[in-house]
C-alpha cells in the first residue's frame, strides 16, 4: 500500500490518521507542489490524479482517490481492523454527515490551494483573502459546534465513545487549533473533542509524521 501526499495537506493527513488508527503499514512518496498555483511539479502524477491533488492511495492494481471515499474503501475492505465508520446505520449517517461538513464544506474554501488562486490570478490582497478564509472557517466551525453541544452522542469523540471518521475530519483540518482565533472560547465542544483525539497515539504520531509537528 502506497500513500502519495504533501506536507501541510490536511485531506492528506485524514488518510494518514486512518491508516495509523487502523494499524496499517504503508510507504509514502511526497508529491511537490508549486509554491505559488499549489499544482505539482512532477507532472507524471497527474496519470494517478488529472486533478493534481493529494492524496492518493494504491493498494495493489487499485488507485484510490478523495480522502473521504479512500477512508471508507479501507473500512470496507479491512473490516477485521479499527473501523472508521462504526456502529449502526443511523450512527455511520451521523458521522459521515459530520464528515462532510468539515471536509466538504469546510476545507474547499479554506484550503491554500484556491487561497492562492484569489491571490495570483484574482488579485486580492492578503488582508481580504484573510477575512474570507475566517468568515468561512469559523462559520463552518459554529454549525459544527452546533451539531455536536449539548448531544449524548458527541459526549466522548464526535460520535460515541470511539474515534470516527469525524474525528480524523476534525482534528486534520483544525489542526493547530491554536492557530485559529478564539477557538478555545467560541467552540468548546471541538476543543474538547481534538485534544482527546490528539491523546491518542495513531493521531499524533500520525501528525508529527506529516511535518505539522
Amino acid at each position: 500500500m502506497k500513500l502519495y501526499t504533501s506536507p501541510l495537506n490536511t485531506a492528506a493527513l485524514q488518510v494518514r490518521i486512518a491508516l495509523h488508527y487502523k494499524g496499517m503499514a504503508y510507504e509514502e512518496e511526497q508529491v511537490m507542489l508549486d509554491h505559488r498555483t499549489g499544482d505539482p511539479v512532477q507532472r507524471q502524477f497527474l496519470q494517478l490524479n488529472p486533478e493534481g491533488k493529494v492524496p492518493i492511495l494504491v493498494d495493489g492494481q487499485r488507485v484510490l482517490r478523495q480522502s473521504l471515499a479512500i477512508m471508507e474503501y479501507l473500512d470496507e475492505s479491512y473490516p477485521s481492523m479499527p473501523a472508521l465508520l462504526p456502529g449502526n446505520n443511523r450512527d455511520r449517517n451521523r458521522i459521515r454527515a459530520l464528515s462532510q461538513l468539515i471536509a466538504c464544506d469546510i476545507a474547499p474554501l479554506t484550503c491554500t490551494r484556491n487561497l492562492r488562486h484569489m491571490e495570483n490570478e484574482l488579485g486580492l490582497e492578503d488582508e481580504r483573502i484573510s477575512a474570507w478564509r475566517n468568515h468561512c472557517l469559523h462559520r463552518g466551525m459554529a454549525a459544527l459546534e452546533a451539531l455536536m453541544e449539548d448531544n449524548p452522542a458527541s459526549h466522548v469523540y464526535s460520535h460515541a465513545d470511539i474515534p470516527s471518521m469525524a474525528d480524523v475530519c476534525l482534528t486534520a483540518q483544525f489542526y493547530p487549533l491554536e492557530q485559529i482565533h478564539a477557538a478555545e472560547e467560541r467552540y468548546p465542544t471541538i476543543s474538547r473533542i481534538y485534544h482527546t483525539c490528539l491523546e491518542l497515539p495513531a493521531f499524533s504520531e500520525a501528525i508529527a509524521r506529516h511535518g505539522f509537528a
